[in-house]
């Protein structure tokens, strides 16, 4: 049994990660759990899903896809606007809950790729591949398997505070625990809604690496083959938007296209739930790139 203090301290040093065999063991949960509920999902073949069971299921989807994308995403690795460290530590606990890992390496991961987009460096890349369905399935979920899964270096401010350290190290808890309270609301309907909700969570997030690096327009001038893709933002509540993200890494509102010379603005759903939350005081000085920024940065 790991001891938790140990767990919560463990310090990734100048040492690489490939020697820090706890942290790499206490990581390599994720793609189990990912595995996992993806056979879990063989349940809803013989024991159908009711109405309240998927209603459920959305649920779980729409309120950890939004952890992933305002959170995780654009106020932990891009620190997009400002929020009180509450909403740092509860938003971490509602992302992990979707399986896909703890915030210190999700920062990391996320930095690995916009530090190396669309090269052999790249973690998730579908474009490295001469093989186009070689490099989807890579970019969707092969990946998860790849020695690139794990980061180089962890983020120095996440690991600093120590309760993000620790969701990190003990991210597999939250999802088991979600699982478990499926189970006693309703059984195994409901556990099986929670397997169908967190595997398409998983892909509708991996869309943005595989789909949005393939199909789609390139309004904003980039080094690389992101692209706004609207199929993606509606699964991933605005992520999709992915050429204006690569743009500008820091705009807290990624719902930007150009036509013309003009600036148009695309549904956002993650960018209204951060304005909600500025609404509520938990949320403030959100960075938003200015009409001439963005114009200058056209393709034509």
């Amino acid at each position: 049994m790991f001891n938790l203090n140990s767990i919560s301290s463990t310090v990734v040093s100048s040492r690489s990660i490939a020697q820090n065999h706890l942290l790499r063991f206490l990581h390599g949960m994720g793609p189990v759990f990912i595995l996992v509920v993806h056979i879990g999902c063989l349940i809803i073949f013989w024991e159908r899903l009711g109405l309240y069971a998927i209603i459920w299921a959305i649920v779980l989807y729409l309120v950890r896809m939004l952890g992933i994308t305002a959170i995780y995403h654009r106020l932990i690795t891009h620190n997009s606007y400002k929020a009180p460290k509450i909403v740092w530590w509860i938003g971490s606990i509602v992302a992990a809950s979707s399986g896909q890992m703890g915030p210190s390496w999700w920062k990391a991961h996320h930095k690995d790729h916009h530090r190396n987009v669309d090269t052999l460096h790249d973690p998730h890349s579908p474009l490295t591949y001469r093989n186009k369905l070689h490099g989807f399935w890579h970019s969707q979920m092969g990946w998860l398997l790849s020695e690139r899964f794990h980061p180089s270096t962890l983020p120095a401010d996440i690991e600093a505070d120590p309760v993000l350290r620790l969701i990190d190290r003990l991210h597999i808890v939250p999802p088991i625990v979600l699982a478990w309270l499926s189970w006693q609301i309703g059984g195994l309907e409901w556990l099986g809604a929670f397997c169908l909700s967190t595997t398409l969570l998983f892909h509708g997030v991996a869309t943005v690496n595989s789909i949005a690096h393939l199909v789609g327009p390139q309004p904003f001038l980039t080094q690389d083959g992101s692209r706004n893709n609207p199929w993606v933002a509606i699964i991933t509540l605005g992520e999709g938007w992915h050429n204006l993200h690569h743009s500008f890494e820091y705009s807290a509102r990624q719902g930007f296209t150009l036509r013309g010379n003009k600036v148009v603005t695309l549904p956002d759903p993650t960018y209204c739930f951060i304005r909600f939350l500025e609404y509520l005081g938990l949320a403030h000085r959100l960075r938003i790139p200015s009409k001439q920024a963005l114009l200058a940065k056209a393709r034509h």
